[in-house]
């Protein structure tokens, strides 16, 4: 462990046992491409732990501590691991180990859409953003795809105009390309017949739950609730509460490693500190 005071952020030692190894593979496929085979010297769960502080807080890159290393190199190693795809393979590893452990089997064969519409800061590039008219929201619109434990199966972030039915049929093909096992997945009525019939040329039954119009206020829906808790435990990092990115793809992987974060707990029993805990 680093002898610096830790963040509440910080990998504890079990869950950095539950990430290390992927990461190390990472590192040893690039030594093993690179002429002088010479190991950098950046500490990879530190490298770690300042993008889940970065995630969970939402300060800028430049802004973080001092005793993580420099904000370039951990740059350098966020864009490495996202456009890679570390990301998401982390967080499919950590949802078969979670799944696992809740007595499921590792590959779901169920899923929830939902896609949710958030602000970007004033540094996103404007072609990369839209409005949503429904929700009257300027900026970009999130699709996610969970099992029906809440965790992440695919994601895929978009200008806001894009439409449910485009949105979800991309999510459709992100999901069954990773876990063939799906056949069945719910949806709220925003998707309609588009991605209902997508749904079924690739043999996954899509079904379309509507709320209970004789109920007035919030109520739980059926199935639906499931992926709309999955975008609250998201709102619990602060680096999600707005877009602050100028990738599409660097906002999906702030998604990732929300889950990460998520994910990893729920294997090692652990919890998510928040304002109201006076820890």
């Amino acid at each position: 462990m680093s002898p610096r005071t830790p963040y509440p952020s910080d990998l504890s030692d079990a869950r950095w046992e539950l990430i290390a190894p992927t990461l190390h593979a990472w590192r040893q496929a690039r030594l093993d491409r690179r002429p002088t085979g010479q190991p950098a010297q950046v500490d990879l769960r530190e490298v770690f732990n300042a993008i889940l502080y970065l995630n969970r807080t939402s300060v800028p890159w430049k802004y973080r501590p001092h005793d993580f290393p420099p904000h370039p190199t951990v740059y350098f190693y966020f864009a490495a691991w996202r456009d890679e795809g570390i990301f998401a393979r982390l967080g499919y590893e950590l949802t078969g180990l979670a799944r696992a452990a809740a007595g499921r089997e590792p590959e779901p064969t169920a899923c929830i859409l939902d896609t949710q519409s958030v602000k970007t800061s004033t540094d996103v590039p404007l072609a990369s953003q839209g409005t949503d008219a429904g929700k009257k929201i300027v900026g970009r619109k999130r699709g996610v795809v969970t099992d029906t434990l809440g965790l992440l199966l695919a994601v895929s972030v978009t200008a806001a105009h894009l439409s449910d039915n485009t949105l979800g049929t991309r999510l459709l093909d992100q999901a069954t390309d990773t876990y063939r096992s799906i056949a069945k997945t719910w949806v709220d009525k925003g998707f309609k017949n588009t991605v209902v019939e997508y749904g079924a040329a690739l043999g996954v039954d899509v079904e379309v739950v509507s709320r209970n119009t004789q109920k007035r206020g919030f109520h739980v829906v059926k199935r639906r609730w499931v992926v709309e808790r999955t975008l609250g435990w998201l709102m619990f990092h602060r680096r999600l509460a707005r877009d602050y990115e100028t990738l599409p793809a660097s906002s999906e992987a702030m998604i990732h490693i929300a889950m990460i974060d998520n994910t990893a707990k729920r294997i090692t029993g652990e919890t998510t500190p928040t304002w109201r805990d006076p820890r």
